[in-house]
């Protein structure tokens, strides 16, 4: 099994191997401390034996493991072949109960190193169980013990390194595909918003011409919507992509959410939406992150829902709520939990990608606020919570700030 390439997914994989490593060692450092109980006469020994195993799992925690070769941990595979060999041998010869750690420490072999290291230790710690039966007056039992132990234990590694790689395979060639997505989408992003820019202007000449036919005005207004809301289909890949890498920055502004209501219902299309908004309710956001945002719940409205669609915003306690609001049968209870999660794809919406709730999401919290859903009679209403900052503090018209700071105040 071949470690991972990343550096930081092979010093996470390194230091998991390593703590459970440590934990082994603690564990029969305390069994050996309990064998005392039952063997007193052989206390010095063990506490020697329990002092070595804790002194190991303390430097499987502070040794920089991460500065070494990948692999590294396998050394503690030699350690545990000596010191379990020492702690037969120490209890009398009696292999039943070191068996046991013989098998754990070849499942942990199996879980973060190669078959070849599996291998490899396999004649090690042969020798070190044999030589702990022989030296413990039990040499007619070691032969026979080993040939259980020890192939029973390798088996069980080799079976569970094999099972760790094709899982690791399979992890890795899901996460390329996912590169592949998010370059194609941030590609195709990049490349239709010229355009898109450009139509939007024409389009926005056109419907200013005195000499345009009134029965083409309608035709050219529905052609802008359209148009707008392809643009924020391409900030919405954009905004994907920056997500992934932590790098989305929010332009702050005073925001007009009965205007900003009114522009959302134009994009919908649509005339049965209703809007209901609190008069002269502004609040501090990024304009066209939250007219995204509650253009993605309603057009999720308009296709999972039924007319009338409230866009709707009011004052609370926490700061302000933003809601969109459907009259359809609402969102089966074992569904509600997958809602917001990414590429989520139930039996009620099949065809979904499964980015539109999640992304509204990731915008709300990058605001400081939330998401959420919740049923109505009859309907749903999603959601969207703004903290009381937000119509309180008065930050410069435009600050900047990563997500996933959701807690700092706009500066």
């Amino acid at each position: 099994m071949t470690l991972p390439a990343d550096p930081e997914r092979r010093e996470a994989d390194t230091a998991r191997a390593a703590r459970q490593a440590g934990l082994l060692f603690l564990v029969s450092a305390v069994l050996s401390l309990v064998a005392i109980t039952s063997l007193p006469d052989r206390r010095d020994p063990l506490l020697l034996l329990a002092a070595i195993d804790l002194l190991i799992a303390v430097g499987t925690v502070v040794l920089p493991w991460a500065r070494w070769p990948a692999g590294s941990t396998a050394v503690l595979a030699v350690l545990a072949w000596t010191v379990i060999g020492a702690s037969t041998w120490t209890i009398g010869g009696i292999g039943s109960g070191s068996g046991a750690f013989f098998v754990l420490a070849f499942a942990w072999l199996g879980l973060h190193h190669s078959r070849r290291t599996i291998l490899l230790n396999a004649p090690v710690a042969a020798l070190a169980y044999l030589g702990a039966l022989v030296l413990g007056d039990t040499a007619r039992h070691a032969l026979a013990g080993t040939v259980l132990v020890i192939p029973f234990a390798v088996s069980i590694a080799l079976i569970i390194e094999g099972r760790v790689r094709r899982l690791r395979a399979a992890r890795e060639a899901l996460e390329e595909e996912q590169r592949w997505r998010a370059a194609l989408m941030a590609t195709l992003a990049h490349d239709v918003r010229s355009p898109l820019a450009t139509i939007e202007s024409v389009l926005e000449i056109i419907g200013e011409e005195p000499g345009l036919p009134a029965d083409l005005k309608p035709l050219v207004a529905a052609a802008a919507r359209q148009t707008s809301r392809l643009s924020t289909l391409a900030i919405t890949l954009l905004d994907l992509e920056r997500v992934e890498g932590g790098k989305l920055i929010l332009d702050w502004e005073d925001v007009d959410v009965e205007e900003l209501s009114h522009q959302v219902t134009e994009l919908l299309g649509s005339t049965d939406v209703i809007v209901e908004v609190e008069p002269g309710l502004t609040v501090r956001a990024d304009p066209v992150r939250l007219q995204q945002m509650m253009v993605n719940l309603g057009a999720n409205a308009q296709r999972h829902g039924e007319p009338p669609i409230v866009i709707g915003a009011r004052s609370v306690d926490a700061g302000v709520e933003m809601f969109v609001r459907d009259h359809g049968a609402g969102v089966p209870i074992a569904d509600r939990h997958l809602l917001f999660q990414r590429l989520n794809r139930t039996e009620r919406n099949p065809e979904s990608v499964g980015l539109g709730l999640w992304i509204v999401r990731l915008l709300a919290q990058a605001h400081g606020g939330d998401a959420v859903y919740r049923p109505a009679d009859p309907g749903s209403a999603f959601v969207i919570t703004l903290p009381r900052h937000s119509i309180l503090a008065t930050p410069p018209a435009r600050a900047r700030r990563r997500l996933g700071h959701q807690h700092d105040t706009p500066s």
